[in-house]
């Protein structure tokens, strides 16, 4: 008999949602800001699509690991202790490159949340944010580079 993954990894099943669901708006949040960066600023269409498909890519998979319906029925926005939480470390984004890294950060530092916590639900997402991971680790020296010229 196949063990539950929530339950040999002791993890409450509504913690694992609302993970999953805060993490993958990060991850669209993040890369529309960058895709809007790529659309306006550089007028890159191509690299509006990819950032676009990256973001459809995202959301496809979380969708095939659970649905939108039960991810927001989780959601306790509210309630949510992280919500208000402000860390002033003195940088505040003053320009584009720190722009784009911030949000390719936000977007990479998601993509491996989802990682961990979509596996607990499907083996077999890891291995395909994983490649997302990189490709947008790819796609952040690319924009830095077109930011230097």
């Amino acid at each position: 008999m196949k063990e539950d993954p929530l339950t040999t990894c002791r993890l409450p099943l509504i913690a694992v949602y609302r993970i999953i669901d805060a993490n993958a708006n990060r991850v669209r949040e993040g890369l529309r800001v960058v895709e809007e960066v790529a659309r306006f600023v550089f007028e890159d269409e191509k690299l509006v699509l990819t950032l676009k498909n990256l973001r459809h890519e995202v959301t496809e998979l979380v969708n095939k690991v659970t649905s939108p319906t039960e991810l927001s029925s989780y959601r306790e926005s509210r309630k949510d202790v992280g919500k208000d939480l402000v860390v002033d470390n003195g940088w505040r984004k003053k320009d584009l490159l720190q722009i784009v890294e911030a949000n390719m950060k936000r977007t990479q530092e998601g993509i491996r949340v989802l990682e961990e916590f979509c596996k607990v639900i499907d083996e077999g997402s890891s291995s395909k944010l994983r490649k997302m991971r990189f490709e947008a680790y790819s796609l952040e020296k690319e924009i830095r580079q077109k930011i230097a010229r």
